[in-house]
């Protein structure tokens, strides 16, 4: 299977899985109905991917993509479960690649992390991935060498399940949000390297100042500049990279480019939407029509009925809509987190029709409870918004002697009792006024943290009493009208798999500073990271305590992450795991599968620059 897209080859998939279909074996996808608007698909067992650059123009300025068979997005490939595939990958360019599948079970030598699980596939060099697919759902694959996946190196992933879904559904449509730059990534990068906030081009000004104190009066005024300018940050840094340079879009399609999938009035439509991005948390609604999220990182959940999510880089969600006849066309809007920018895209009864398109909503402003300093209680007061002086109200009930920032010392936040002879990877079980034979989220005492950040001129500030916020719809999203999802929405439709309570908890806290643009894991970057040693067979506890104040996605390679809720209880499988800032999360782990597996934040450039761990799994 060759080259762009094989309308001829997707035909002789589709007429295969009729035939299996007719003796029971599978139910004809939907896609079999064949829509305009879908990306091109690749269906079957037997796939040739080519990787190599593709002249494209997202802003009128041509530029050169890095694409899979001449596609941006990739082709949409087909697997089925229980079936085992062939991926046969060339690379065309002048530099080495790879493809991780993302969130697939498969063997380590699978897994196309160049380093951990094979070398890389070099210049004019083919790699054979072959694996049995052992589950089913909506998922992606992109590269894993350099800034490819920036490039465009990234397609969605769709297995059809053998037993039949919980749900139905006439129409199925996978829309795939990402972020494109036409500068250079390692020149993003190199610019965020020299000025942290860079791109943030919604910094406070004077006028802010002036109307915060006429709010709020000098005293609270300056008390929260003061704990801002303490931590070397600002609280409209919501987002490294931003709309300043960034087009986001939508199945490949820039805002005006208005990609459009089709409907009938009172038909169910599947989107499966993905967010491919490499740096941006994207708010997902479409005005006028409620979404069903019926599953969540290709794992099936609970039907929950809401208006609007919020996909993590990394994440997908599963969500069923019913036009009702009412309107010809439905915008599709994905705003993203710092309200920058936007991808869009319509859902029509004919091509060509179009919805109106909504303004961003206000941007958002951290306070000191998002950072989990102070009153945890007070969500709704946290989303201020820039210009109207309300981030300062909320200072009042701030308790700022909590805080722990760089200039202070950071010896004294590790608790008494502590093991100080292990840094990063440690088992933390032990750690003083924390109690990890429970949940950690279930522990409101002041938290400790690991020798290896006391001092340490790569972390600019600790999370003093962070929680858990599941019930959080996050920064930005808070009564604004709108139901919007959150993590405690999510249950999965099955019971814990593993079923064993964890025998060990390791905790990790994630560390950077925003001035230097550093990212670690206990204050310590990936090349001076020892390995996180999992024994085969055994089930533990994760718990991630985010010390910074940007969300992370963090992406656990070849095992499922079973997040917790606050009592211990398993919620729901993911394969990528949202830490807010000031946050504390837990999940269990079943260490199933042998071999050395990436372990890392799915921003990019927060991986790229050593919020990244190896996990080896060893007899």
């Amino acid at each position: 299977m060759q080259a762009p897209t094989s309308r001829r080859t997707f035909i002789k998939g589709l007429a295969a899985g009729g035939v299996l279909a007719g003796l029971g074996l599978w139910r004809a996808p939907v896609w079999a109905l064949g829509r305009p608007g879908q990306p091109g698909v690749l269906a079957g067992t037997q796939f040739d991917l080519s990787i190599d650059e593709l002249p494209v123009n997202f802003t009128g300025k041509a530029r050169t993509a890095i694409a899979i068979n001449g596609s941006l997005p990739a082709p949409l490939l087909r697997w089925r479960e229980g079936d085992t595939v062939t991926l046969r990958v060339r690379n065309r360019l002048r530099e080495d690649t790879s493809i991780h599948w993302h969130g697939i079970l498969l063997p380590a030598n699978m897994d196309g992390v160049p380093g951990f699980s094979f070398a890389g596939i070099a210049p004019d060099g083919l790699y054979e991935y072959r694996f049995k697919v052992k589950q089913s759902g909506t998922y992606w694959y992109h590269s894993h060498s350099g800034f490819q996946e920036q490039l465009g190196v990234y397609g969605p992933l769709v297995i059809d399940p053998l037993e039949p879904e919980p749900f139905q559904y006439e129409r199925d449509y996978v829309v795939m949000l990402s972020d494109w730059t036409d500068e250079d990534p390692a020149r993003v990068l190199a610019k965020l390297k020299k000025q942290a906030d860079y791109y943030n081009q919604h910094r406070r000004t004077v006028g802010d100042f002036i109307r915060d104190v006429s709010d709020n009066g000098w005293s609270d005024t300056l008390s929260e500049r003061w704990a801002w300018a303490k931590m070397n940050m600002t609280p409209t840094d919501l987002a490294d990279v931003t709309g300043a340079t960034y087009t986001y879009l939508l199945n490949g399609q820039a805002p005006d480019g208005n990609w459009t999938g089709l409907f009938q009035p009172g038909e169910r439509i599947r989107l499966r939407l993905i967010n491919a991005s490499a740096m941006t948390y994207f708010d997902f609604r479409i005005p006028g029509l409620k979404l069903t999220v019926v599953a969540a990182d290709g794992q099936n959940v609970e039907p929950v009925e809401v208006d609007e999510l919020r996909l993590a880089v990394a994440e997908t969600y599963d969500v069923i809509v019913r036009p009702d006849g009412s309107q010809d066309a439905y915008t599709l809007f994905a705003q993203a987190m710092d309200r920058s920018g936007y991808a869009r895209g319509t859902l029509a009864v004919s091509a060509g029709l179009s919805a109106p398109v909504p303004q961003p909503d206000p941007r958002p402003v951290l306070n000191m409870a998002d950072m989990g300093h102070g009153d945890h209680g007070a969500h709704g007061a946290a989303d201020a918004h820039a210009g109207h002086g309300d981030a300062a109200a909320t200072v009042g009930a701030m308790d700022h002697s909590t805080m722990q920032h760089a200039s202070m010392n950071h010896g004294a936040a590790a608790q008494a009792g502590m093991n100080h002879a292990a840094m990063a990877g440690m088992d933390h079980s032990q750690m003083a006024g924390m109690d990890h034979g429970t949940p950690a989220a279930a522990a409101i005492a002041m938290q400790s943290h690991p020798a290896s950040e006391a001092g340490n001129p790569l972390i600019d500030m600790q999370t003093m009493t962070p929680t858990a916020k599941l019930d959080d719809p996050g920064l930005g999203l808070r009564d604004n009208g709108r139901r919007v999802l959150t993590y405690a929405d999510l249950r999965s439709r099955f019971a814990d798999p593993d079923g064993r309570a964890p025998m060990r908890t390791l905790e990790l806290h994630l560390t950077g500073h925003m001035e230097r643009y550093s990212w670690s894991i206990d204050g310590v970057e990936f090349a001076d990271a020892a390995p996180l040693r999992f024994k085969y067979g055994e089930r533990l506890r994760i718990v991630l305590v985010n010390d910074t104040m940007m969300h992370h996605p963090i992406h656990l390679h070849g095992l499922w992450s079973d997040l917790e809720d606050e009592d211990g209880n398993f919620q729901v499988r993911k394969h990528t795991v949202d830490i807010p800032p000031g946050a504390k999360r837990s999940y269990r782990v079943t260490a199933d599968a042998l071999g050395r597996w990436a372990y890392h934040c799915h921003l990019m450039m927060h991986m790229d620059l050593g919020m990244f761990r190896e996990v080896r799994v060893e007899e």
